[in-house]
């Protein structure tokens, strides 16, 4: 079975060695892998709109695009589901020649905009996400969710190193 084609590759045949040219592209796609490891990811299989803007200059092919997406994940406060829209844009240049100056580069007659695309959406996801900006989280003592528990007393903690003293401050309230 051959392998899928990369949804991410623009042939550019028509820009290369041109200075000045200039073509837009639109690309709409299930993601191929997953993009992210972290508490959000945009799963294998979620729709990725990819607007390009491909530039013939000396050195490649500037590409500049717009990427929109959904990320989901789980809430690091309360452990709710977590939607999140992804908007952002990048700019690279794609050399002709293999330099080290340059990061990617034009492979035969077509650009491979997967790692620049991995790399601004990646780059953009929230590190800590939460389902609102006040979520209040989980109990520490009984992992039910604070938001579905209604107003409570804050619950004194007394170090155990103390508790022993506790029985003087009552026996001084009572004294009075």
């Amino acid at each position: 079975m051959p392998p899928a084609p990369n949804p991410y590759r623009v042939n550019v045949r028509d820009l290369m060695h041109r200075p000045g040219e200039m073509r837009e592209k639109q690309l709409t796609f299930g993601v191929p892998e997953q993009l992210g490891a972290a508490a959000v990811i945009v799963g294998a299989g979620t729709e990725l709109e990819l607007d390009l803007r491909l530039e013939g200059l000396h050195d490649g092919i500037l590409v500049s695009g717009e990427v929109r997406t959904t990320a989901s994940g789980e809430c690091v406060r309360c452990l709710d589901p977590v939607t999140v829209a992804v908007e952002v844009e990048f700019q690279e240049l794609l050399a002709y020649s293999r330099d080290e100056a340059y990061d990617y580069q034009v492979h035969d007659d077509h650009v491979d905009c997967e790692p620049v695309v991995r790399d601004a959406v990646v780059l953009s996801l929230p590190f800590q996400p939460v389902c609102r900006e006040d979520c209040p989280g989980l109990d520490p003592e009984t992992g039910e969710r604070l938001a579905d528990s209604g107003p409570r007393e804050p619950r004194v903690v007394i170090d155990p190193r103390w508790a022993a003293l506790e029985g003087l401050a009552l026996e001084n309230d009572d004294s009075n």
